[in-house]
């Protein structure tokens, strides 16, 4: 983590920012997540932190995250932002169940070159790309169970 809080406390004296306690809370936090909304962010640290701080705080510093390169920000269902927790992952796709939101990451190889060979045959030359899957888990009760853990 000593390298994330570099990363940012650069970046936030470049913006003429302060490090703050809060701004470390929340770094920390989100850390320990793949995905997550900024109210569940929030609503995580008020829960388990000493200090008090407003849902505008999460929504800034996820954003500053964002900016730096530790997280994405993901719109899976048109409704709501999820941040992906991308510091120590390559590229990588998402597998999203509709009925508990559950969010799997999966990587592949033969995906990626048929993408590239798709681009190329309409001579596309790719600059980004995100591949989103969606449906529901196939074992309802885990996925039940997943919703219930989750407390979605």
């Amino acid at each position: 983590m000593n390298k994330e809080v570099g990363r940012l406390k650069n970046y936030l004296v470049k913006k003429r920012l302060k490090l703050t306690q809060q701004r470390e809370t929340i770094l920390e936090a989100f850390l320990k997540v793949d995905h997550i909304t900024a109210e569940e962010l929030h609503r995580q640290i008020s829960q388990t932190g000493p200090q008090r701080m407003g849902l505008a705080t999460i929504y800034r510093t996820l954003n500053l995250l964002c900016e730096i390169g530790i997280g994405q920000q993901r719109h899976f269902d048109d409704t709501r932002t999820i941040y992906d927790n991308v510091i120590n992952k390559k590229h990588h796709d998402h597998l999203i169940c509709n009925k508990c939101d559950k969010i799997i990451e999966f990587e592949s190889p033969a995906i990626e070159r048929l993408q590239e060979e798709m681009a190329a045959r309409h001579g596309f030359t790719l600059s980004n790309h995100r591949l989103e899957l969606y449906g529901h888990c196939i074992d309802w009760e885990k996925c039940r169970d997943w919703q219930r853990a989750t407390g979605r």
